[in-house]
This record gives C-alpha cells, structure tokens and sequence, in this order.
C-alpha cells in the first residue's frame, strides 16, 4: 500500500510510519495537520489515507471534516478515520453514497497491529472496517431499531460483524458456524431489511447502510 498518514502526535505518527513500513508498505507523507493532508493526497495519490478526527488548530473535527472532503475529491483514495473520539455527525457523511473504502477504529480498542494493517488493507482495497463501538453511535432512532428489531440474535451479530468488513468465511470462523449457515443468515438479513437480488457485493454494502441508518438508494456498489 502507498499511505498517507495525518495525525497531531508526533510520536503516534512516527510509530504508525515505522509499523507500516516495517511490514513493506510505503509511507509517501506524514504530516500533522488537515491542510498538508489536502495538499499530501492531492499530490501523491495515495491508496489509503490514515487520518485522526482532531487536528491544529482548535483540535475539534478538523481531521473528519477533511476526510470527508478527500472523499469528496478523491473518491478511489480509501479513508481510514484513527482516533479515540467518535463524531457520529461528520462520520455519518463520511459514509454518504457509499460506504466502501471507509474506515473507522478507535485508537483504544486496537489491541493487535496485524489486525490494523489487515482493516488498513481491506480499506485501501475497496472494503469497509469499522468499529462496533462507532456503529452503536449511529444505531439510536426508533426507526432503525424497529428494522433491527426484525432481526434476529445471530443476524444481528451477522450484520454487525459485517459492518466491520468482515467476509462470508471470516463470519463463519468468528460465529464458529459454516460457511452455508453464514449464507442463510446473510440471505435472511438482506429479504428482512428489503433488499431485492442484486450484486451481492452492493447488498452488503446496503444492508451495512440501513444498520447505520443511512439511506441505501443513492448507494453504489
């Protein structure tokens, strides 16, 4: 992978740097505030863009508000939000259109490097990872639960494992179920959410959507 990287704490860029590097990826600009980013992706064309929330100068939603804008700009540069703070406001518009090629970790939760460079991988390729505690943030109105609510235990874990980007196999590894059961869940989420047969790929992405109460029509695969 070719990386930009923007976050404040000098330590914690460099350390990101170093790992990333260490494990043969290339690490094209790291810089420490939301403009150099706009300026670092606009010149490098990077795969994926590692970006906190809060940046110089109020130290607020700098860093979101600019992922969201790289998005904008440069919509085949995945973006993966790294931060200890969860702003559901601009991560929900982060998620607007499409939700591949978006992540969302938060710094205290990652408790395994490998772990990080695979969701940084799978963002980077197309794919989505978010963390369960920012998908909760978004799951509030009465209208999304109401749709969850249709769902059964298992789907929910299904879906929710899904959200994070996870894979059929993945699933049926994480759940310690096969692969066959994995594929009725996932057929029972998409009839129970309204989902028509389509790409499979774009249905995921929609089912994922409705979990984080976005709407799924202007969504593409």
């Amino acid at each position: 992978m070719k990386v930009v990287i923007a976050e404040d704490s000098v330590i914690l860029r460099d350390g990101l740097a170093q790992l990333l590097i260490d494990r043969g990826h290339e690490v094209a600009a790291s810089v420490g505030d939301a403009e150099a980013l706009g300026v670092a992706v606009e010149e490098l064309s990077p795969d994926v863009a590692i970006v906190d929330v809060r940046m110089p100068p109020s130290f607020t939603d700098e860093g979101l508000v600019a992922a969201v804008q790289l998005r904008r700009r440069h919509p085949d540069v995945g973006v993966m939000v790294f931060s200890q703070w969860i702003e559901t406001r601009y991560a929900a518009e982060l998620l607007s259109g499409s939700a591949s090629g978006v992540g969302y970790l938060l710094k205290d939760r990652v408790a395994d490097v490998a772990e990080f460079v695979e969701a940084l991988t799978r963002v980077a390729s197309g794919g989505t990872a978010l963390d369960p505690e920012v998908v909760a943030q978004w799951v509030g109105s009465s209208a999304r639960r109401a749709i969850l609510n249709t769902l059964t235990t298992r789907e929910k874990e299904v879906l929710d494992l899904m959200a994070q980007g996870l894979t059929n196999a993945a699933l049926a590894a994480a759940l310690h179920v096969s692969e066959r059961a994995i594929e009725k869940h996932v057929g029972n989420i998409f009839g129970k959410l309204g989902l028509p047969p389509s790409d499979i790929n774009h249905r995921r992405v929609m089912a994922v959507l409705h979990y984080l109460g976005r709407p799924s029509s202007s969504t593409s695969p």
